[in-house]
């Protein structure tokens, strides 16, 4: 039996994560769930899971929450704030943690989860676009298990020779990493009319069901950069190991070519509970409620390559990579703060990659040797971003709602 705590329960990996959980109950049990601000699915899932604990990240409501459970039959304990989060997720008492926390906030607790050795299962891309070589370097130093849950790497991942060699990919047979996404809901839309699409327009993913951060990201391919940024700390690589090939299709999830001209692909129907079953339960395999695929039903596979004119918070993404820690996690807050702009209508879809470019053009570099130190370059960059943001024009149609 494996005591599981899931960062960011109430959000779509979370509560799929809660899915597959409550199918093998003689394998997991649920030590504590997080939530940001939803109390009432926070409760819901209590009622179900029965954890221990129950931490409300946002202090403003930890007296509902205190109230709301105290009038449950629940017998946990409900915690508030940061330290908490750090707390239920390096409890001696875990074994796994679901590190679901979406941005920058779930830094820190899934960083505390790999000091305490857990092992990780990490859908907090964040963590490592942020702090990737402290966070890689916790990792081994505590003998944390890193499992990737992102569809793309937990593909890659299962893809890769069993005697991988971390960072050297020509030494496990590898050529290159390809690495697919499915250009989001706006892949054939014309250029010109990217500028007046809304945030329902951009969270309408066609094959995958997320979050309305994660959504825009997906339709400006940014998500892809931070995989991309992702994908190189996770297995090693450099920039030229890894080529993006937009699928629209979303059912081959990532593939690995090999040398001698073989390339292996995973393939699944788009849904999370797929990666996250496998992580689970590595090296095994259970099931996970997701249906196989039909092949009878699958018409057509398309590949291309992304543009950069559709796409320039993908190519934002590489260069920051190649420039350094400092360039990856001010792009990173910058993005964050462009996408929640958007999504409240203060700017337009194509100005979310306008604000990350200037952002990046505004901050000089500047070593990040701490975890301390990231979070300050982290704050510095979303206060460029607010500024800048402050100055710009949004269109009319923006300005007159």
């Amino acid at each position: 039996m494996q005591k599981v705590t899931i960062l960011g329960a109430t959000g779509s990996i979370g509560r799929s994560t809660i899915d597959v959980l409550l199918r093998h109950p003689e394998m997991f049990k649920v030590f504590a769930l997080t939530a940001n601000s939803n109390i009432d699915l926070l409760l819901q899932q209590a009622l179900i899971c029965s954890p221990e604990y129950v931490v409300v990240s946002d202090l403003k409501y930890y007296q509902q929450a205190k109230e709301l459970f105290a009038q449950s039959t629940l017998n946990c304990e409900v915690l508030a704030g940061n330290d908490a989060l750090e707390l239920v997720a390096s409890d001696a008492n875990v074994d796994v943690v679901m590190a679901a926390i979406v941005g920058a906030a779930g830094l820190l607790p899934t960083l505390a989860a790999a000091r305490a050795g857990k092992k990780v299962l990490l859908a907090n891309k964040e963590s490592l676009v942020m702090s990737g070589d402290l966070f890689i370097q916790t990792a081994n130093k505590y003998k944390a298990q890193l499992l990737p849950i992102d569809s793309e790497h937990n593909a890659i991942f299962q893809c890769l020779p069993a005697d991988f060699t971390y960072g050297d990919l020509p030494a496990s047979g590898i050529s290159k990493i390809l690495l697919t996404g499915s250009g989001g809901p706006f892949l054939n839309l014309p250029l010109q009319d990217l500028s007046h699409v809304g945030p329902e327009q951009a969270c309408a993913h066609p094959n995958w069901s997320m979050g309305r951060k994660i959504s825009v990201d997906s339709a400006t391919m940014m998500n892809k950069g931070l995989e991309f940024i992702e994908a190189r700390w996770l297995f090693g690589l450099q920039s030229d190991d890894i080529q993006v090939v937009l699928h629209p299709q979303s059912i081959i999830h990532s593939m690995v070519q090999y040398l001698d001209g073989s390339v292996i692909a995973q393939m699944g129907n788009p849904d999370m509970r797929t990666p996250i079953a496998h992580a689970l339960a590595y090296p095994q395999r259970v099931e996970s409620g997701v249906a196989a695929l039909d092949f009878n039903q699958l018409t057509d596979f398309t590949f291309s390559q992304p543009s950069k004119e559709r796409y320039p918070n993908l190519t934002l993404a590489i260069e920051a990579s190649n420039a350094g820690q400092y360039a990856t996690t001010s792009l990173n807050a910058a993005n964050e703060i462009a996408v929640d702009s958007f999504l409240q209508g203060q700017i337009s879809f194509t100005q979310i990659a306008e604000v990350n470019n200037e952002c990046l053009q505004q901050i000089t570099s500047h070593k990040l040797d701490t975890i301390d130190e990231v979070i300050a370059s982290d704050q510095n960059a979303r206060r460029v971003s607010l500024e800048i943001i402050k100055r710009i024009n949004p269109p009319a149609m923006l300005r007159t709602k």
